[in-house]
């Protein structure tokens, strides 16, 4: 047996994955240990949830990988810094400090924080992200693309992956960013950069594209290849603690907005006008990787691969047959890829073909169950396309089986019900179709920022009010921004204009023209935000302004609880989609353990907490007191 560790850290989403004789065994993100949100520290618990789930001691490691080469980012960073001197010199002194004491010593910090003495291993930062789009996919042969904003200086790559084997081809180098690009954009309009540039993708269709040709004329040249040119007079971020400065205060008009403010058109505006031009260059990249390999297939990782609708745009133009997405797109993947490229790079393993990953996997999901226990978990007998990779649904985090969540509920003396294993998927169905909010925790937690119905909050997405109530009693996040939904995926296509997987949200689709709802003009006369309240289908809780969806797709033999309650919502409503959004609230990472369900239950206005099979209603519940440590540590992001 061979065991690598993978890590990533120091930038944000930090997080730890096992592979055990090139098998994806567990994968977390440290922050749903820490519960701080996107925490970027070194992810010695996600490490030690690693080891504990493949029954390991850090002693029997074979290798531990690093996601990038802090030297070569070091390097970067000071020459940087070298060449915008002095301008540069209020973030120099904030930064060399943790790199001198701590960021270069990875070695030595793994070897205190986990007892490991062995040799580490350097990937390069889009090395780990192509390893982690390529490997785990359900191709034999793909090219793989990865944005992001920078690694230790490319921005891109383009790879191509054929069996075992990926090689890079290209890369864009900092300070000219795709990603770096939208994080202003992001910062100029009030959100937080590395966890609010989903916020502005959902404000985009609230706005006109009225600034795409400034944005492409003063900030940003885009060549027929996608490779990108930033005009960096309009850019703080190379040499300032800001991303955007006086620059970008002349050409949109005024101040980047404050945070928590108001909104204004002029925010929506440029959401819309930069996601525009996000999407022409990710359709050009993806354009230039087909004619540069032509290849079939695509895989795609990096942060900018978790921008969905653009994902959508080109999973529509079918530039390639097909594309596949990391559902850790973002720095956690770092550490799948890191361990993989280890095991087929650095060893020199085979690639096992799809047909015997499939095999692997089908095995392993049979042993899913409620209780956790082997049992028949079934595969689908829909007639529907095989579909199998690496990533086994994403589930790679911890659970909690139902006689150890009983014993913690009796010890706490919270009300609770039992339900057979069997009828609960038409308990929560029921609920649902009363108008209920059900927070749900079942099965192994999800690895990467979506919540895929281990960790979810479901509603009835039939309900017009649904979305705003889910915001704001549930959620505590701003109004405008869509909720998702899940479809059984035998029956997607008869409900969004997608015929085919999306099984981890990272795919915007229509929802079906039959379905729709078209607006009156007095209701199209609306402005910006007041357009929410207006119903656009039949389903107008994940039915955004624009028609758009961020759809995930279940099936049977990747999630079958999930999938049973989906059925029997359909089964009772007519209806085979809920709302699925994470359970989490606002600056909260997603819950992972029993106890961070219950929390996050009693601080909302959830109707019901689902765990495994024990249902607790909120009436009944004893009075909750919010902790001063946890009144300290939650901040709104």
């Amino acid at each position: 047996m061979a065991a690598i560790l993978g890590l990533s850290a120091y930038y944000h989403d930090s997080a730890a994955c096992l592979l055990v004789d090139g098998k994806i065994v567990a994968a977390a993100q440290e922050e749903r240990f820490t519960r701080k949100k996107h925490d970027a520290e070194f992810p010695a618990r996600a490490a030690r949830y690693c080891l504990e789930a493949g029954g390991l001691a850090a002693g029997q490691l074979d290798h531990v990988a690093f996601y990038d080469k802090p030297l070569l980012k070091f390097e970067r960073l000071f020459e940087t810094y070298l060449e915008y001197a002095p301008r540069g010199f209020p973030s120099f002194r904030k930064s060399m400090p943790l790199w001198i004491t701590d960021r270069l010593w990875m070695s030595e910090r793994i070897g205190k924080d986990l007892g490991y003495g062995g040799r580490v291993l350097f990937s390069e930062h889009h090395e780990s992200h192509a390893a982690s789009a390529f490997y785990p996919s359900p191709y034999e042969e793909a090219a793989v693309l990865t944005m992001d904003g920078v690694g230790e200086w490319a921005t891109s790559s383009l790879g191509m992956g054929s069996g075992s084997r990926l090689d890079m081809l290209s890369e864009l180098k900092f300070p000219h960013s795709i990603g770096l690009l939208y994080s202003a954009f992001t910062y100029f309009c009030g959100f937080k950069v590395n966890s609010g540039e989903y916020k502005l993708m959902g404000l985009a269709p609230y706005g006109e594209p009225k600034y795409a040709g400034l944005i492409r004329d003063e900030l940003v040249h885009v060549c027929e290849d996608g490779s990108i040119r930033l005009n960096m007079e309009f850019f703080d971020f190379a040499d300032r603690l800001t991303m955007t400065g006086a620059g970008f205060e002349r050409l949109f008009g005024g101040p980047a907005r404050a945070p928590e403010s108001r909104l204004t058109q002029r925010e929506m505006d440029l959401a819309r006008s930069i996601q525009d031009v996000t999407e022409e260059i990710v359709l050009k990249m993806a354009r230039h990787a087909k004619k540069t390999t032509g290849a079939k297939y695509l895989c795609l990782a990096g942060g900018v691969a978790l921008n969905c609708v653009a994902n959508g745009k080109l999973h529509e133009a079918r530039v390639f047959d097909d594309i596949w997405i990391q559902p850790a797109a973002g720095d956690a993947g770092g550490a799948v890829g890191a361990a993989l490229a280890v095991w087929h790079r650095h060893l020199g393993m085979p690639r096992e073909s799809a047909e015997k990953r499939g095999a692997w996997l089908r095995k392993e999901k049979e042993k899913i169950s409620l209780n956790g226990k082997e049992g028949d978990g079934g595969a689908s007998t829909d007639p529907l396309p095989p579909y199998e990779d690496g990533m086994s649904g994403a589930f790679l985090g911890p659970s909690y089986p139902s006689k150890q969540i009983q014993a913690w509920l009796e010890s706490k003396h919270y009300p609770y019900r039992t339900i057979p294993p069997a009828e609960l998927p038409g308990e929560v169905a029921e609920l649902l179709a009363a108008g209920k909010v059900v927070g749900l925790l079942q099965g192994r937690m999800e690895f990467g920022p979506r919540a895929l119905g281990g960790r979810s909050i479901l509603g009835d997405p039939r309900s017009p009010a649904m979305q705003s109530v889910m915001n704001l009693k549930i959620k505590f996040r701003e109004s405008f921004r869509p909720f998702a939904p899940s479809v059984l995926r035998e029956e997607a296509a008869a409900w969004f204009e997608l015929d085919g997987d999306s099984p981890y949200m990272l795919l915007c689709a229509d929802v079906a023209k039959n379905l729709r709802r078209e607006m009156t003009d007095p209701e199209r006369a609306l402005w910006g935000i007041e357009k929410l309240n207006v119903p656009r289908s039949s389903i107008p809780a994940v039915t955004h302004v624009d028609y758009s969806a961020r759809l995930q797709t279940v099936r049977k033999e990747t999630n079958p609880v999930y999938h049973a309650i989906l059925a029997a919502f359909r089964d009772l409503t007519g209806c085979p989609v809920v709302v699925n959004t994470s359970f989490n609230v606002r600056g909260e990472p997603i819950v992972c353990t029993p106890e961070d369900a219950y929390r996050c239950f009693m601080r909302t206005a959830m109707d019901a907490l689902v765990l495994e099979n024990h249902v607790l209603a909120r009436d009944g519940q004893p009075a909750f007191a919010e902790t001063e440590d946890w009144k300290k540590t939650f901040a709104l992001d």
